[in-house]
């Protein structure tokens, strides 16, 4: 829902030139000011209050239309430069141009950055419990009945977006000049000089120990959807509290009109209107239990879809038609006290048609229904049995799933460990540790309604010493001879596991494969930490190309190159290349020389791969080494040194920190960079 800004306005009087060009400045560059304002203003407002804190902010920046300003106008400045100190300068003068670098969006950008900070500015007689004055001032826009707030970002934008709520106005106001607006640490500090912070250069240190150390990161972060109050999705409020506050307020009026000798009955809007829809316009049939999808169980077995539309609704609660109905119309509308988590680029709006029902039941302390809607996705939501806790709904995407990645969901999940809805498929259970190739899998417990026995999660408590996984096998209905690793990266559903062999001498390139073998499970044993980056990323499948082997100076020790690709739900990838030098141990961690996200590197759309990396042999000398896939026939050395090699690996003594760049020769032409 696109938020606009107020239509420009003509003014009559040819010598109001300053406040005319500060209002073109503003329309033009509304969005911007509004970003700018959103991220300096306190998280605690809330998201909702916080967009609209936004807007009224750069909409009262303006002077009023009456108003004659009479003060120093302020030269022209570039993006690199803050504004001046002192009293605040005026747009009277401005040449034509309102870009970024005109005097009146500085003006503009100046006036919205001192409302924006005076939201956490109390006077010292100020109750401490109140907030800020200016945070109680009435504002407009207003909104009545709807709930806003931007687009949901990833774990990304979630970690940032509570690091600035750990930090003040100024130090949130300082990052956002320099990464939105392009300013340096001079040009920052000007600018908050020019806004009464008390201390700008210390704001500016704190400033910059944000967002280490991918500040390049931190700004596309800030420039997603996640800090973008113009761009927003719509919840209602809660309906309950909004009538019974229209109750009472009709109930006060009712005796107004009684004790004035007036008999009316003022009750309008809180009786539901039955025009066939339900809460936030959602088409009633698709909120009723009663007309929830429901698969026959022998279903998977008749279908050439062998996806969660042929998963039959299982759990001791799938006619609890009272537990059905609440988690519909949590789905359907939210109230505050839900707990509501999406995977990235997955949608959290209300069913569209009845959902298909795919488990409902009690699972470790808590009721949990699980649905399969037509958008392709699987909502899970859960209330506590017990206690006073919040109920909690979770979006997945889940389109184009197919036997493996719609093998499974996470049905609960605790600190330590996940337990597991497996698909009706599934033949047979275990669990393996990645840490341990040579350990032989052991039995999981299934019951009867597909529930696992707890699997313990990876990476629990930060350390890396173990990788459990889930090794699952297809029935022979499906396929024979089929088992395949799955592994919880923190969301509900699981990330599917495969493996690329080594190229073959004379052989034609290779397909990803089930990564249950000898040589996949010695891969993934070096690998499987790095996954650690990817937990709550939005991962469907994670592949490990083992593109390259190379034989090392100084011994003949051979060393294996990995292009692990991890490819999301939504389309974009990620790609690690690691570097698998010999180990004592079979579990020793790889190491990561190059990370570039959304790429199409070592997918099918992006078949050649050169990476290279500083390596020390046993004689303490340092060489760069370099490895291509199969189409590279040649590396080229350029740069601190310089060499040369026929072939797809290369090895070239040069010092620890030398700055080497490579270059290959691909077999049908043309050349190809390493990947950093």
């Amino acid at each position: 829902m696109p938020i606009l800004p107020p239509q420009q306005r003509t003014d009559p009087h040819p010598d109001r030139t300053g406040v005319r060009q500060a209002e073109a400045a503003l329309v033009e560059h509304y969005p911007r000011l509004v970003r700018l304002a959103y991220v300096v203003l306190p998280p605690s407002l809330g998201r909702h209050r916080r967009v609209l804190a936004a807007h009224a902010v750069v909409q009262r920046a303006l002077p009023a239309a009456g108003s004659r300003v009479r003060v120093p106008r302020v030269p022209a400045q570039s993006r690199r430069s803050g504004a001046p100190q002192g009293a605040e300068p005026a747009p009277e003068g401005a040449g034509p141009e309102q870009g970024p670098s005109s005097a009146a969006y500085g003006w503009m950008r100046l006036r919205v950055l001192r409302a924006a900070l005076a939201h956490e500015r109390r006077p010292r007689w100020w109750p401490g419990r109140l907030p800020a004055p200016a945070a109680l001032r009435p504002a407009v826009p207003v909104v009545w009945g709807l709930r806003l707030f931007p687009r949901a970002g990833g774990v990304d934008e979630l970690a940032l977006d509570r690091a600035l709520s750990t930090v003040d106005g100024a130090v949130r106001a300082a990052f956002a000049l320099q990464l939105l607006e392009g300013l340096d640490a001079s040009g920052a500090r000007e600018l908050l000089a020019g806004a009464a912070v008390a201390d700008p250069g210390d704001a500016v240190r704190r400033a910059a120990r944000l967002g280490r150390p991918d500040r390049a990161g931190a700004r596309a972060m800030l420039w997603s959807g996640e800090f973008d109050p113009c761009t927003v999705q719509t919840r209602p409020s809660d309906l309950l509290r909004r009538r019974h506050r229209v109750r009472a307020v009709a109930a006060a009026a009712a005796l107004c009109v009684v004790a004035g000798g007036l008999a009316f009955a003022v009750d309008a809007g809180t009786r539901p209107a039955d025009d066939g829809r339900g809460p936030a316009g959602v088409a009633a049939p698709a909120l009723d239990p009663a007309r929830l999808l429901r698969t026959s169980p022998d279903r998977w077995a008749d279908t050439s879809r062998v996806d969660f539309t042929a998963w039959p609704a299982r759990g001791g609660r799938t006619d609890d038609n009272a537990l059905l109905g609440r988690a519909l119309r949590a789905w359907a509308e939210p109230p505050e006290s839900v707990r509501v988590s999406t995977t990235p680029g997955t949608a959290a709006v209300p069913p569209a048609e009845p959902p298909q029902l795919l488990f409902a039941d009690e699972v470790d302390g808590a009721a949990v229904v699980l649905f399969h809607d037509h958008a392709d996705r699987v909502v899970r939501y859960a209330e506590p049995l017990s206690g006073s806790g919040g109920a909690a709904l979770d979006f997945a995407r889940t389109d184009d799933a197919d036997v493996t990645t719609g093998a499974a969901v996470v049905v609960s999940r605790t600190a330590d460990a996940a337990r597991f809805l497996l698909a009706p498929w599934i033949a047979e259970s275990t669990t393996r540790d990645l840490l341990a190739p040579d350990t032989p899998g052991r039995p999981l417990e299934v019951g009867p309604d597909g529930v696992t026995a707890a699997v313990p999660r990876p990476g629990a408590g930060g350390a890396c010493d173990a990788w459990p996984v889930i090794q699952l096998r297809s029935s022979e209905r499906i396929v024979e001879k089929h088992a395949f690793l799955l592994t919880d990266l923190g969301e509900p559903a699981p990330t599917h596991l495969t493996y690329m062999p080594k190229p073959g001498r004379g052989t034609p390139a290779r397909q990803p494969r089930e990564a249950t073998g000898p040589d996949a499970l010695l891969a993934w044993a070096r690998t499987a930490c790095s996954l650690r980056a990817l937990a709550g990323s939005g991962v469907r499948s994670v592949n490990n190309w083992a593109f390259a082997e190379q034989k090392l100076p100084e011994g003949g020790a051979s060393a294996d190159w990995v292009c692990t690709r991890a490819d999301t739900w939504r389309g974009p990838g990620r790609v690690l290349v690691q570097f698998l030098a010999p180990a004592a141990s079979p579990a020793a961690p790889a190491a990561v020389v190059a990370d570039r996200e959304d790429t199409a590197l070592c997918s099918k759309f992006g078949q050649h791969v050169l990476a290279g990396t500083h390596w020390r042999a046993g004689s303490g000398r340092w060489y760069v080494l370099g490895a291509g896939s199969r189409a590279v026939t040649g590396i080229r050395a350029t740069g601190a040194v310089r060499g040369a090699a026929g072939g797809p690996t290369l090895a070239v003594r040069a010092p620890r920190d030398a700055d080497v760049e490579l270059t290959g020769s691909l077999s049908e032409g043309g050349t190809l960079t390493a990947v950093h």
